[in-house]
């Protein structure tokens, strides 16, 4: 196949381009940083407010909001991710000659059907190393 027949325009949505970057920036050690130094500054602005109410009202709604926002951003992100790494395998099935092609949509099967499966290669993987491990 043609990548021009499977590829749009290259264009992103904007909600995947800001979850993108905010994944990426997300996780750098600076933001890590930045993170743990707005709350050393706000456990240090403690006596100055009187730890009141407010002033722990402050660090709850922050924290909150941004874990809630964060489980999207994240979500999102290892959907596409595993988005495209099955669509790769998929390509790898597709090409490997005397590959089960049966095992392409594996994601959209019972969880007792990718458990029988499951055992199968691990059987067949016990049988390669028992050959593997034969002398001559």
């Amino acid at each position: 196949m043609a990548s021009a027949s499977i590829l749009s325009s290259g264009k992103r949505s904007l909600f995947t381009r800001l979850s993108q970057a905010t994944a990426r920036w997300a996780g750098k050690p600076q933001t890590f940083f930045i993170a743990l130094g707005a709350i050393v500054l706000w456990a240090l602005s403690g006596p100055f407010f009187g730890f009141n109410d407010t002033w722990q009202l402050v660090i709850n709604t922050s924290t909150t909001i941004v874990t809630f926002l964060m489980v999207f951003i994240i979500q999102n992100s290892q959907n596409r991710d595993t988005a495209a790494m099955q669509i790769k395998l998929d390509e790898l099935i597709d090409k490997v000659e005397h590959a089960r092609e049966e095992l392409l949509d594996l994601e959209e099967l019972d969880e007792e059907d990718l458990e029988r499966i499951r055992q199968e290669f691990e059987a067949l993987a016990r049988k390669a190393r028992e050959r593997a491990s034969r002398p001559g």
